[in-house]
């Protein structure tokens, strides 16, 4: 009989983020927030963020996830104190649907797309490539982030339907 290690399994809740080693699974659900998922194929190490909004626009000494570009720098910290090349880490971005499609129909700049701006912005500042983005539309996404491969799974869903007094759907 071989003693397999236990998978620690985490869940992120917004402005959480985890940064760990390759027994650990990290799961989150998005709506208009945006994960970014940060992946070292060969030191098998990898973090996700789930932050709410772009930035908070003014800077304070206690970083807080809730905001991407804070998010960024904490995923960023907890890679630099592990010994790894943060260069070398593959990214992701997942998120940022429009929760409210029936009622901001013509509103381009929904909270889900400026945070989507905010990731690729991040991603490009911090000098790292995208390996790929499910991000937009409609709807939110159960994320799933098996760090001792790399592996990711997705659903995608529609937004759930929104009743009136008279319980009529308004969707």
């Amino acid at each position: 009989m071989t003693n397999t290690p236990a998978i620690a399994e985490v869940y992120l809740r917004p402005g959480d983020y985890h940064f760990g080693g390759p027994n650990t699974r990290i799961r989150t659900l998005l709506g208009s927030c945006v994960s970014l998922v940060l992946w070292h194929p060969k030191a098998r190490l990898g973090g996700m963020c789930h932050f709410m909004l772009p930035t908070r626009g003014r800077p304070t000494a206690q970083l807080d996830g809730r905001y991407g570009d804070e998010a960024m720098r904490l995923l960023r910290a907890a890679a630099d104190s592990s010994g790894t090349c943060f260069s070398e880490y593959q990214v992701r971005v997942f998120g940022g649907g429009n929760m409210f499609p029936t009622r901001l129909p013509g509103n381009r700049q929904h909270i889900g797309l400026q945070n989507i701006a905010m990731a690729r912005f991040l991603v490009a500042e911090q000098g790292l490539i995208c390996h790929g983005e499910h991000v937009g539309g409609i709807g939110h996404r159960n994320l799933i982030f098996d760090i001792w491969s790399g592996h990711l799974a997705l659903k995608q869903s529609p937004p759930l339907s929104i009743s009136g007094p008279s319980g009529v759907s308004s969707t």
